[in-house]
Order: structure tokens, then sequence, then C-alpha cells
């Protein structure tokens, strides 16, 4: 079976053409600059590369029928016709309250998703012109939404309610819904595979730490806290946002510098986190390279955001009464050990026990604890990609 995986933005659609029952990935590739000039790239295992390519992309239909063009070219192409694509998977970033797995796209579910986009007004428009331009191109084919927040739907109520006037949660659904959910989804199962059990018998911490990043608790198989709240903001510090802090804070700072709320949001999502306290930048890689000579603030800001992770790591192993393991996944958790090693260094009292040599390994799945470490730490690189093609499958069949 082969599923196309679609991820729609404002101006850009990214996209990979899996087989989910085998784990191939055929051909993947990004439209960039969607309305303006149009920019295309492709890449095929075993197949000439095209980056960049001018192709003209008015909306996200002609977009759409790039990706076709290219995944059934005869010198190039992956697949023979469009008929050997079996399903779409649609990442959808918001899903409310609406939905608490992904689901098959008809018009009642179009409704339900631009009834969220209050919710993200960034992300939701971008994802539905993503899945109409696809079923303009391909009518007749099943489409599926994969939700970023669906995971998240598990949580119970006093981990998802804020202690605000209950009449916000019950008119404006003001509350947690929690993001990378589908990221967390694929660790939490890859976890338990390794482990050699089942989800159902397993309480683990799942850290997706990147530019923007998420801790979240696994139950059972199921979310029962994260980090992330009402929107992506909240959390530990990310690349360029500033997570958790005073709300008063806002107010001392509109007032002193005559900020609007917008401009204010500006600084809390695009200028704050390891950049704003840093200076130098929103990646960590140049923030270690910073520190190695001599920046102390680019030192500062990797602390508190090591300081952050570890802090959640003790909160949800007392919210689930232990854990069993802690993973890291994504870009920082997958590839810097330095980070890793401080984050888990201090919770030996919780049972964990790093193996330094161990750790030593980026981008694949390893066990990072020492043999005898009671709670196993798991590097486990993720896939949103697969996991939105898996649960495409699964409901298409």
């Amino acid at each position: 079976m082969n599923v196309l995986v679609i991820n729609a933005g404002s101006s850009s659609l990214k996209y990979q053409l899996l087989n989910p029952e085998s784990g191939v990935l055929l051909a993947k590739g990004l439209c960039e600059r969607i309305g303006i000039d149009g920019k295309f790239t492709y890449k095929a295992d075993g197949k000439a590369t095209k980056d960049a390519v001018d192709v003209s992309m008015p909306t996200h239909a002609e977009a759409i029928q790039a990706v076709m063009d290219a995944l059934t070219d005869s010198e190039n192409g992956v697949i023979g016709s469009m008929k050997e694509i079996d399903a779409v998977g649609h990442r959808v970033v918001h899903g409310g309250e609406a939905f608490n797995k992904s689901v098959l796209i008809t018009d009642d579910v179009l409704q339900a998703i631009e009834d969220c986009i209050p919710l993200a007004p960034l992300h939701n428009p971008a994802n539905l012109t993503g899945i109409r331009a696809c079923q303009k191109v391909m009518p007749g084919v099943p489409m599926v939404a994969v939700f970023d927040t669906a995971f998240h739907q598990t949580m119970p109520a006093r981990a998802y309610m804020y202690a605000l006037p209950y009449e916000y949660y019950e008119k404006d659904k003001v509350r947690r819904y929690g993001f990378h959910g589908t990221s967390h989804k694929y660790v939490a199962g890859r976890a338990a595979a390794m482990l050699g059990k089942k989800p159902e018998e397993l309480k683990l911490i799942s850290c997706h730490l990147g530019n923007g990043s998420s801790v979240t608790a696994v139950d059972g198989g199921k979310s029962v806290d994260t980090s992330m709240g009402f929107t992506p903001l909240a959390g530990v510090p990310m690349g360029t946002r500033s997570g958790d802090l005073d709300a008063g804070i806002l107010q001392y700072v509109m007032n002193k510098y005559n900020l609007s709320i917008d401009e204010m949001l500006n600084v809390l999502n695009k200028k704050s986190g390891v950049q704003g306290v840093s200076g130098v930048s929103s990646d960590f890689r140049d923030l270690s390279d910073a520190f190695e000579k001599g920046n102390e603030r680019a030192g500062l800001a990797v602390d508190m955001f090591n300081y952050g992770v570890k802090k959640l790591i003790g909160a949800y192993a007392a919210a689930m009464g232990g854990v069993d393991a802690v993973i890291f996944t994504a870009g920082v958790g997958e590839n810097s050990a330095a980070q890793r090693m401080a984050i888990a260094s201090g919770l030996e009292f919780m049972g964990v026990k790093m193996d330094a040599e161990a750790n030593k390994v980026r981008g694949k799945e390893a066990v990072i604890s020492a043999a005898d470490s009671r709670v196993k730490v798991l590097l486990i690189p993720t896939n949103e990609e697969l996991m939105i093609a898996m649960d495409t499958a699964a409901i298409v069949k």
C-alpha cells in the first residue's frame, strides 16, 4: 500500500510517499513559494534529485500536480500512475476537542477543522488548503486527517484545565491541548517494541527536543500530561519561544515599552527562548560553539533549557507514580549527547543511570542507559510521516 503524506503550510507543501507496512520511503520533497514564483524539490531513492526547480504554483493545486508529475515521471518517478497512490494522509495541527484520533476526511470533518481555526489561525487554514487541493487533483482517493493534538485528548481534566474562570473553558474551550502528538505517539510505540512490552504495560516520558520542544507523560499508551498548552508557546524554553512564564510580565513589559498584545506575542514567539537569552542563535549547535569560545549567555541558555526538561521528567514521574523509560527524540534529543547527559544526570534518585559510552550515538535507535539502570533511557528518532502513513493505512483499510 502506498500512502502520500502531505504537510501543507500557507505557502509551502512538504510531501512523502511511503509504504506504511514496510516503512520504505519511496520519495519526498518540498514545494515552496506557492503563490509567488514556485520552487520544487524532489528526491527519490536511487533516482536523480531535483533541487529547487522553478515550477509555476499559483495555488496548492498546482503544487500537488507537480508532485504527481514527479512521482509518475518516466525517468525519475517511483510509481507508474496516480492509481498506485492508495490514500493520502494530511497533517492537521489542531483538532480541538472534536478529534481524539485520526479520521477519514468527510465534509463534516472539513467543517470541524474549519471550526478550529480560531485555535490555530496560522496552521489550520493552510492544512485545509492542502486537503482541498488534493481533493481537486486526486478525486476519489481516500484521505485521512492526522491531528497534532489528538494524542493528548486522553489527558484527564486535572491536567488539561487552567485555573481560570470556568466559563472560559465552557464557552471558549480555553484548555491545554498539547502538540507534537504524532511524534510522541510514534516514539512511545517504538519504545514498547524495544523493551519487549505492550504499550499498556509501560509508564514513559517522551522528550521531543528541538527548536520546538515538548515533554509528554505516557501512561499505558495514553498521554496523561504534556508541557505545551493552549498554544505551542508553553512549556520549556525553545529556540525562539519563551516557554512558561509569569503572565504578569506581559503587563509590565507592555506598559513600560508601549507594546500592543500582538507585538508582545511576537517577542514571546520569535525573539525569546534560547535565542533571546543568548543573543546568539536559536540553533543549539551555534550555542555550543559560542559557549566553547567563552560566551557565558550561550551556556546559560542551554542550561536553562536542560534544567526545564529535567524538572518536567521529575514532575511527570511523580504524576504517574513511577516511570519505566525516558525517551529522547527530535533534533536535539537525537543528536546532542551532551544535552542528553546533562538532562539525565542527577536523576539517579529515581532510577536513571546513564552509560556515557552508549550515549555516544546520533540519529539511531539505542538504549543509552547503563545495563543496571532501573529506568531505561532510550534514543528513538521520530518519524511523524511514517506515523501519519500508518494511521492513514489503518483507517482506509
